[in-house]
C-alpha cells in the first residue's frame, strides 16, 4: 500500500526526521553554542567555537548551491527581507544572548536537556514559548512592530538585496557567479580558521559534528523549499530554528491550531531524538532548581530568550546557522549581538555587576592576585555547560 503525502504531510514528516537527527546529534555530542562562547570568554578555548564555525561553513556552501541551481527560492525566506532590521536584530540578539546564559543554554540545548529529564529546562521552554507568543502576537506585538518599523533600513534591489554576496555583483559579476564566489569565500575563510587547529583536525568526532549540523540546515532548506513546495499555495522556505516554533507548539497544544506544521514537528522531533540518544549520552537525570534565586534566574532567562528570539528572528540556530546560511546581513548582525549578549551575561554572573566597574589603576584591587578560575561560575561552566 502506497501512502502519498501532501505538502503539509511532507513538512510534518520531514520536520520530525530533521528534529530527531538534530536532537540525537546534539545530545550525543553535547554540542552547545552557549558552551562554546563560555569556553572562549572564561577559559580562552576556541575549540567548540570552531565546531560551530565549521557547521556555518557547511551550511553556507550547501545552501547557496541549492539557491544557485534554483532548487530553493532563498529570496522568499524571512531572513532576506527587503528591509535591514537593524534595531530588532541588535536588541533581540543582545536579549537572547543574555537570556540563554541565565537559562543555562540556548533554545535548542534547552530542548535537549528537557528530553533528558531536566525540570529546569521544561520550565524555561514554557516561559520562552509564552514570551515568544507575547512578542509575536500578544501585548508586546505593537511595540515589536513599532521597533521594526522605526529601526529598519529599506534596501534597493530585489529580494536578496541584503545578501552579503551583493557587493560582488555590484563590482560587475552576474548574480549567479557572485553568489557562488561569495559562498566559497565565506565558507573557505571559516574552514581555514577551523582547520588551523591541529587537535580539531585530528578529531573525526568534532569534524563530523560540525559537518553534520551544517548539512541538517541544508536538508531543512531542501525539504521546505523544494520537496514541500506548492506552486498553488506557496509558503516561505525555512530551516532549523527553535524560539518561534516552541511558541507555535504551545499554541497548537492550547488551541489545536498553529500557523504551520514544520516548526512544531521540528520541536517534537528534537525532543524524541534527544530522548532516544540520552541513555548513551549520560542517561536521564531529574534536575530541579537549587534555590529560589536559581528559579528566578531561569525564569528571566526564558523570558529574555523568547522576546529576544522573536525580535532577532531566530536564535543561535535560527540565525546563527540557518540565517547565516542565507548570507543575510540581518543574520550576521543578530548573531554578533547574541555573542555580545552572552559574553555580557557571563561576565555579569562572574562579577555580579551588569556594567564594568571603573578601577583606579594606581591602587591594587583587593584579592587581585587570586585566580578567578576558582569562582563558582567558572567551575560550573567547566563542568555543566556542554
Amino acid at each position: 500500500m502506497t501512502v502519498e503525502l501532501d505538502t503539509d504531510g511532507i513538512r510534518l514528516v520531514g520536520g520530525l526526521l530533521l528534529g530527531a537527527a538534530f536532537g540525537a546529534l546534539v545530545q550525543a555530542r553535547h554540542f552547545c553554542i552557549m558552551g562554546a562562547v563560555a569556553d572562549l570568554v572564561l577559559f580562552g578555548s576556541a575549540r567548540r567555537l570552531r565546531v560551530w564555525l565549521l557547521a556555518i561553513a557547511t551550511a553556507v556552501l550547501g545552501t547557496q548551491l541549492l539557491a544557485a541551481v534554483e532548487l530553493v527560492p532563498l529570496g522568499e525566506s524571512g531572513h532576506l527581507a527587503s528591509r535591514l532590521a537593524v534595531g530588532p536584530a541588535v536588541l533581540g540578539g543582545l536579549l537572547f544572548g543574555f537570556g540563554m546564559v541565565l537559562a543555562g543554554g540556548c533554545a535548542s540545548r534547552t530542548l535537549v536537556r528537557a528530553a533528558a529529564g531536566s525540570l529546569k529546562a521544561w520550565i524555561v521552554l514554557l516561559v520562552m514559548g509564552l514570551a515568544a507568543l507575547t512578542a509575536q502576537l500578544g501585548l508586546l506585538a505593537p511595540a515589536h512592530g513599532a521597533l521594526r518599523e522605526l529601526t529598519s533600513l529599506p534596501l534597493a534591489g530585489d529580494a536578496e538585496a541584503q545578501a552579503l554576496w551583493r557587493p560582488l555583483s555590484a563590482l560587475g559579476l552576474e548574480p549567479g557567479p557572485a553568489r557562488l564566489v561569495g559562498a566559497v569565500l565565506v565558507a573557505g575563510a571559516l574552514a581555514a580558521f577551523v582547520l588551523v587547529d591541529g587537535r580539531l583536525r585530528a578529531s573525526r568526532a568534532d569534524l563530523g559534528t560540525g559537518t553534520a549540523l551544517g548539512l541538517l540546515v541544508v536538508a531543512g532548506w531542501l525539504l521546505t523549499g523544494w520537496l514541500a513546495a506548492d506552486p498553488f499555495e506557496p509558503t516561505a522556505p525555512a530551516s532549523l530554528s527553535y524560539v518561534a516554533p516552541v511558541g507555535q507548539s504551545l499554541l497548537l497544544l492550547a488551541t489545536g491550531g498553529a500557523s504551520g506544521t514544520f516548526g512544531p514537528a521540528l520541536v517534537l522531533g528534537t525532543l524524541l531524538g534527544a530522548a532516544a540518544a540520552a541513555p548513551r549520552a549520560g542517561g536521564f537525570r531529574l534536575e530541579g532548581f537549587a534555590s529560589s534565586g536559581d528559579l528566578l534566574r531561569h525564569l528571566a532567562g526564558g523570558a529574555l530568550m523568547g522576546v529576544g528570539g522573536v525580535l532577532a528572528m531566530g536564535c543561535t540556530i535560527g540565525q546563527g546557522l540557518t540565517g547565516l546560511s542565507t548570507l543575510a546581513a540581518t543574520a550576521l548582525l543578530a548573531t554578533l549581538a547574541i555573542l555580545a549578549g552572552a559574553a555580557w551575561a557571563l561576565r555579569f554572573l562572574e562579577t555580579g555587576r551588569l556594567l564594568p566597574r571603573v578601577v583606579d589603576v594606581r591602587r591594587p584591587r583587593p584579592g587581585a592576585g587570586a585566580s578567578a578560575r576558582g569562582t563558582p561560575w567558572r567551575a560550573a561552566a567547566r563542568g555543566d555547560i556542554s
